[in-house]
């Protein structure tokens, strides 16, 4: 009897501890904290990531409201306190905002709760991505027109306040107009901007019409810089359709063609190919829509959302490639390309480099992808790799533990 009451208590003991801890009899503590975006109904679903398995569990109270309408990026500031949510909104052209577009400030609780704080716009119309510089103190969010109503892109820079996460506008005081004597509040980019990365201390802005980057060196105090290089064309692309890297290596992705442009930042922004040039998709492949770099920087991973997928075939897929460390050439990893749900748009890695997950537009679902270390190559998760997200599932971001 008083062995089976100390056992009793030891397992009370353990039970407690392991709920202080965020562990379950079925994996370990929760190493994350990730959150889809889904615009079918405008909202925010939330998840905690498990150490020993990768499987998601809804954070309480998930979905939450994007606080606009079409939600289409998120960012996460560093530390992860607080997430920003770009809705996009309805309707909107070159001279008129959209309908509830706006940039949504949460701030991150316990279990990875999100609660809304306010919103605040950007100055040009139809915003659709956003970036933080490498401090994570300035974030930066890119939208379709500027407006000056020239039919260019233009990008909002703001200051991101390390206690709050509330934004403060920061001013281009490299172009003053009678009207804005101090600096006018945008920066103007190329046509058809979809996108944006930090890379090799420049901000880099993808324009899917004329199949070029837009470069900005971070000035002071959030300003952007521009730079010598101006819009750099990359020669051979018939349709960008995205741009991700790791320290001064970037790699585009053209769907059109189904290679892969890998490029290296240099001074003033300026953009040299890499050695070895423009590589091929892997074979069986088609339409690359995103890339990713795993945190090591050894390997690439390339998502590809393949037209009118059906039960049998082709499938949406994720490519993935060795990155040499010397060159940086990319090597097409064995077994890959591994299949995903269906139409997939955006993808990230956890904190602990454990493993990957994708974001299914058509299907509304995220997979998760274990990563080999050594090899590079991707499996299963032990415990099912498919988990439901709300509505029409569309990027996604992902935190450590917060501090």
């Amino acid at each position: 009897m008083k062995f089976r009451s100390i056992g009793r208590v030891a397992t009370a003991t353990f039970a407690a501890l392991a709920l202080g801890l965020g562990m379950t009899a079925c994996g370990g503590g929760t190493v994350g904290f990730m959150w889809v975006l889904g615009d079918q109904y405008n909202q925010i679903t939330g998840y905690k990531i498990d150490d020993f398995t990768g499987n998601l569990t809804q954070s309480p109270g998930s979905p939450y409201s994007s606080g606009g309408v079409n939600p289409v990026s998120i960012v996460v500031k560093a530390a992860g306190r607080f997430v920003y949510v770009i809705n996009q909104g309805t309707g909107g052209d070159a001279k008129t905002k959209a309908t509830s577009s706006g940039i949504s400030l949460y701030s991150v609780g316990n279990d990875g709760v999100l609660t809304f704080q306010q919103t605040y716009s950007s100055q040009g119309q139809i915003p659709v991505w956003a970036q933080f510089d490498g401090t994570g103190q300035y974030l930066y969010v890119l939208d379709r027109f500027s407006p000056d109503g020239s039919g260019v892109g233009s990008i909002t820079a703001f200051s991101s306040d390390a206690d709050t996460g509330r934004l403060t506008l920061v001013v281009n005081t490299n172009v003053k107009t009678t009207a804005f004597p101090a600096g006018i509040p945008y920066f103007n980019v190329g046509v058809a901007p979809i996108m944006m990365k930090t890379a090799g201390g420049c901000l880099l802005t993808l324009d899917s019409t004329q199949n070029a980057v837009f470069p900005y060196a971070f000035g002071t105090s959030g300003v952007l810089a521009t730079t010598t290089s101006g819009e750099i064309s990359i020669v051979g692309a018939s349709g960008l359709t995205s741009i991700n890297g790791n320290g001064a290596n970037i790699y585009m992705t053209d769907g059109p063609s189904n290679r892969i442009f890998p490029y290296t930042v240099g001074a003033s922004c300026a953009l040299t190919p890499l050695t070895g040039g423009v590589v091929n998709n892997i074979t069986g492949t088609s339409n690359p829509v995103y890339s990713l770099v795993d945190n090591s920087g050894k390997y690439l991973y390339v998502l590809n959302a393949t037209a009118n997928p059906t039960p049998t075939g082709p499938f949406s897929s994720i490519s993935a490639f060795t990155i040499n460390a010397s060159t940086s050439q990319l090597q097409a990893i064995a077994g890959s390309p591994y299949t995903v749900g269906s139409n997939p748009v955006c993808m990230v890695e956890d904190p602990t480099n454990q493993y990957i997950y994708v974001s299914n537009q058509n299907d509304g679902t995220v997979t998760g992808k274990v990563i080999d270390s050594t090899t590079g190559e991707l499996s299963s998760l032990s415990r099912g790799s498919t988990f439901p997200a709300s509505g029409v599932a569309k990027c996604l971001a992902i935190s450590g533990n917060v501090n």
